[in-house]
């Protein structure tokens, strides 16, 4: 018997293999392969062990598992795109296949395009099931699991939560330092969740795989409805503002959302399927859905609790590597826009010092912040916002004495601004919208509180 080897282009199926999880030690695994090859084992694992499961919410931690082995499969399927997918052990209803396609489909949008890809009608998950009776509710707790990620989004829900009222356990998954120090930072109860992806993984793209960006959030959205089953919390909440749901427009494409999975479109399908499929009162939400990323902006900069602690520079996240030196890189497209956003409503000292440098004061990152004006280029691939929030901004900025000399937003004033015409206020980006799925008790507390 010949050793299997990976190779892309011969691949013709992708097999889920099976899923198992252990609540004396609070392990998940999840088991994938390419044809005939090695199983592909990731490892999640929920600190809480053991856990004392009654037979209702054991069928519901069943059902949310499958789902996680379905959704967290994108990152191994990406690598050879094969034609055929198989789901062996149990069986899938056509609802579940539909949400998998969109999930994969729209999730993998980036990934297809700068790989020169065609995944729509090529993803075709087997519905083999009839459609199952809906979920039982299971009497969870008014308890929110809240995903932290390091930057000002989840920081700005966690602290919102906490005026209105709400008891909470800051989620994260991954062993990051800087978002460990910012959990502890909130001084709340705290729940690290580990994965460990399968380590031929990474071989295989050493050997020519495809690569490149997946939908993170449908499968940490996933990772933290299995974890809310397991603790007994009702509430799994996320911070994606309004704003993530508009991608880049690429001539020639259309559009391409780098981060389809934190928009509401996805909230709501995946919401529905946890509730229909999962547990009837199993509620998945964003705190931040109705607002604007200015908006968010606004918000976070009320407080200077976490000014030294929070980061949403992307060098800091990577999946492998040294935790970066400095909590800002200062020139990726994130910097760009989180300081851009900030500076309408922080002082220029306190923004700065929060950087080390002014980024508005730099010829030499005049390109990137082009970019984030979808001037001359597209909107980055990156989570930020959309270009009628930069041009507001940086049009407020250049009314001001304090800013309007430096190199970004005097060249704005003199060369951008003229070429394009209207350009939106700050204050209507900053009105919240009805298009959100905050509970309504809660929404009534924070919708005053995002007024303020």
């Amino acid at each position: 018997m010949t050793e299997w080897r990976f190779s892309r282009d011969a691949i013709r199926r992708f097999r889920f293999v099976r899923c198992g999880f252990d609540a004396a030690t609070g392990v998940a695994r999840l088991v994938y392969a390419f044809d005939d090859g090695p199983e592909l084992v990731e490892t999640i694992t929920v600190p809480g062990a053991p856990f004392a499961l009654d037979a209702a919410r054991a069928q519901a931690v069943e059902r949310s598992l499958r789902l996680l082995h379905l959704v967290a499969g994108v990152s191994y399927y990406k690598a050879a795109v094969p034609q055929d997918i198989a789901i062996e052990g149990y069986a899938i209803d056509g609802d579940t296949a539909a949400l998998l396609t969109e999930v994969y489909e729209n999730g993998l949008g980036e990934f297809a395009y700068r790989n020169g890809l065609q995944l729509r009608g090529r993803v075709r998950f087997p519905a083999d099931a009839p459609p199952g009776p809906p979920a039982p509710p299971l009497r969870l707790a008014p308890h929110a699991l809240v995903a932290i990620g390091g930057g000002k989004d989840s920081l700005v829900s966690i602290e919102a939560l906490r005026r209105a009222g709400v008891a909470q356990t800051v989620t994260w998954i991954g062993g990051s330092q800087l978002i460990a120090a910012c959990a502890a930072r909130t001084g709340l109860p705290t729940l690290n969740i580990g994965r460990q992806l399968a380590p031929q993984l990474f071989e295989y793209n050493r050997q020519g795989a495809w690569n490149g960006h997946i939908p993170v959030t449908a499968v940490n959205s996933a990772i933290l409805a299995l974890a809310a089953l397991l603790h007994g919390a009702g509430q799994v909440v996320f911070s994606n503002e309004r704003s993530a749901s508009y991608g880049s427009m690429i001539e020639g494409t259309g559009e391409v959302n780098h981060q389809w999975s934190k928009g509401w479109a996805f909230e709501q399908d995946f919401a529905a399927h946890l509730r229909r499929a999962v547990a009837a009162d199993l509620d998945y939400y964003s705190v931040l859905r109705p607002l604007s990323e200015l908006a968010v902006a606004r918000q976070f900069a009320k407080s200077d609790r976490y000014d030294q602690h929070f980061s949403s520079c992307n060098r800091n996240f990577h999946l492998l590597g040294e935790r970066p030196a400095q909590r800002w890189c200062g020139i990726c497209p994130k910097c760009h826009f989180v300081f851009l956003a900030l500076a309408p409503f922080m002082s220029k000292p306190r923004l700065v010092g929060i950087f080390g440098r002014n980024l508005l004061d730099d010829p030499d990152q005049t390109a990137g912040f082009d970019a984030l004006l979808e001037y001359r280029d597209h909107k980055p691939f990156e989570c930020v916002g959309e270009g009628q929030e930069s041009r507001a901004a940086m049009a407020s900025l250049a009314q001001r004495p304090e800013w309007r000399e430096d190199a970004i937003v005097e060249r704005f004033a003199r060369e951008i601004l003229p070429r394009l015409g209207d350009v939106p206020a700050i204050e209507p980006l900053l009105v919240s919208s009805d298009e959100h799925a905050i509970p309504a008790n809660l929404w009534t507390r924070l919708r005053a509180d995002f007024a303020a």
